[in-house]
């Protein structure tokens, strides 16, 4: 879906789909020098990480191999409940494995944080993160990022794996969500 098909439902696109795949293209060339000659696992946090999963795997020059988790910190509401729960956990045993985690977006930083605890009490050889959006100003627990393909600012955004309950997942740009869609 391209935004033109969404009048008024966007504020601004902050990212083309161009300006996206570009840098998951950069992204996917710093991961391959980093981890050439290592088994990487890829770690997909369900579901907005679907399309930056897919788009980094298919840049990527390397070998490597995939799965997938879902967290959630939401009970009812948009607000988060505090709480974090496994909804599905991974597949593969991590124990001495490189394991990339992949994610769409980072805000507050605590499902993450959860997340980076649980993952390395399974001893893998080494654990970074990787994210396709980072909002700096909402952060409140410091989340170490190794690989962050644009900053973006403390606003409702939607698109490339981004949504609001549960559209504009597929749109191909990313933009500010207009307050009188979600209002």
């Amino acid at each position: 879906m391209d935004d033109t098909q969404l009048p008024g439902d966007l504020t601004r696109v902050l990212y083309s789909k161009e300006e996206v795949a570009a840098r998951m293209r950069e992204l996917a060339a710093q991961i391959d020098e980093d981890y050439a000659d290592q088994d990487l696992l890829l770690v997909g946090v369900l579901n907005g990480a679907v399309m930056v999963m897919a788009d980094l795997s298919r840049a990527l020059r390397i070998h490597c191999r995939m799965d997938w988790m879902a967290v959630s910190s939401y009970g009812s509401g948009t607000q988060s409940s505090g709480v974090v729960r496994i909804l599905k956990d991974l597949s593969t045993d991590i124990t001495g494995v490189h394991v990339l985690v992949v994610e769409d977006i980072i805000d507050t930083g605590l499902t993450l944080s959860y997340l980076i605890s649980n993952l390395r009490s399974r001893n893998p050889a080494s654990l970074k993160v990787m994210t396709a959006f980072r909002k700096p100003e909402a952060a409140q627990n410091a989340v170490e990022v190794a690989y962050v393909g644009f900053d973006i600012p403390n606003e409702f955004v939607v698109g490339y794996g981004l949504d609001y309950d549960g559209h504009y997942r597929n749109l191909t740009s990313v933009g500010t969500l207009s307050p009188h869609v979600y209002s």
